[in-house]
């Protein structure tokens, strides 16, 4: 069970709550949020971009909270431009690296929204602090349907972009819906994989898995509410360099943020049961869509991209599923120099106590590919 846990912590931070009130009880109505108003990312506003907080709910029933970025120098105010939704990492807040994401490319010319997820800062769900394969890639479908319907959105021009456990995600969805015309999935986990393999798949194999499915089941009778994950606080002298990283994002102020559980006291422990019983990539060789797949050379997550891509590209003939119809617009880019956390906020470093960026994410390549492909 410590095991399990350990390795579920560890995916994008990783697994991550946060608060929430009480009063944001799930129903199947809209529900009123209540969200922050100030600006309280841990990112600096742009002055190119304006900035609003908007809701959309699922078909689950569930209202989710987003910030949404428009571009400011738009000559025609009645012109319909391309639109992207974001979300991620697994276990953070739209306050963090998905809306740096989402700011960024509204400075290049596209509506964005970054959104919490179901269950997670300021959306609705309950219990806390729970994920589900279904239930997250609906996330990412409604959030194109929330952009579908925007006045100054063309619909037909739609992407979305993916970060660390949400790149997966990111991937399901754009298998699953076909208004979602380019993908990216930046410094990417495969949840199902992890959670049902282990890291590297040391662990896949049935004993293994039965062991932890046990160590789950009786979890949910002994204590459902129990909390697991979130970066290591305060850090071992031996951590590993990998989980160093996570904590140079998620717990220093670089990236620490109130809601983010990921910065703070983790996820339920039953709360990604069904993620070890999924498998997210299974009909990405069949995604006709543009995708790119993002991840930083040293990043200890980089086998994740690379095997998506592959597959997403090869299929697997020795087990009859065929190469994807439409590899021209697959694309994997690897990032030099770039660890797993580079790719949340594009690297940092604080000489003197002044956070200096390292600009490791390729935003102009990130413009160009949603250019063409949108």
């Amino acid at each position: 069970m410590k095991k399990l846990i350990f390795v579920m912590a560890l995916a994008g931070g990783i697994l991550a709550g946060c608060t929430q009130k009480k009063n944001n009880q799930n129903d199947n109505t809209m529900k009123q949020l209540e969200m922050t108003q100030e600006w309280d990312k841990v990112f600096p506003k742009s002055e190119k971009v304006n900035h609003r907080k908007v809701t959309f709910t699922t078909q689950y029933g569930l209202t989710l909270a987003a910030d949404m970025y428009t571009p400011k120098d738009v000559a025609d105010e009645h012109a319909k431009l391309a639109a992207i939704a974001v979300s991620g990492p697994f276990g953070a807040t739209k306050e963090q690296s998905s809306g740096l994401y989402a700011m960024r490319m509204a400075e290049r010319g596209f509506v964005t929204i970054a959104f919490d997820p179901s269950f997670t800062g300021e959306s609705s769900g309950e219990p806390r602090r729970t994920a589900s394969p279904d239930i997250n890639t609906e996330d990412f479908m409604a959030a194109v349907d929330f952009l579908s319907q925007q006045p100054n959105v063309d619909p037909e021009r739609i992407g979305i972009i993916g970060i660390c456990g949400w790149g997966g995600i990111a991937l399901n969805a754009a298998a699953a819906d076909t208004r979602i015309k380019a993908t990216v999935a930046s410094t990417m986990y495969d949840m199902t994989r992890v959670s049902g393999n282990g890291y590297f798949d040391a662990d896949d194999r049935e004993e293994a898995r039965y062991n932890a499915r046990k160590a789950m089941s009786e979890q949910r009778l002994k204590d459902p509410a129990a909390m697991a994950g979130g970066v290591v606080n305060p850090l071992p002298e031996d951590a590993p360099w990998f989980v160093k990283d996570y904590y140079d994002y998620y717990i220093t102020r670089r990236g620490y943020h109130a809601r983010s559980g990921n910065s703070n006291d983790g996820w339920r422990v039953i709360g990604t049961q069904a993620f070890a019983n999924a498998r997210f990539l299974r009909y990405t060789n069949e995604i006709r869509s543009a995708v790119m797949v993002m991840h930083g050379e040293k990043a200890h997550s980089r086998y994740f991209g690379e095997d998506a891509y592959k597959y997403m590209v090869n299929g697997n003939p020795a087990a009859g599923i065929k190469p994807n119809a439409h590899p021209e617009n697959k694309q994997l880019l690897i990032i030099p120099g770039a660890s797993h956390t580079d790719l949340y906020d594009g690297g940092f470093t604080e000489p003197e106590g002044k956070g200096v960026s390292k600009n490791l994410i390729p935003w102009g390549k990130l413009e160009d590919f949603f250019k063409k492909d949108l």
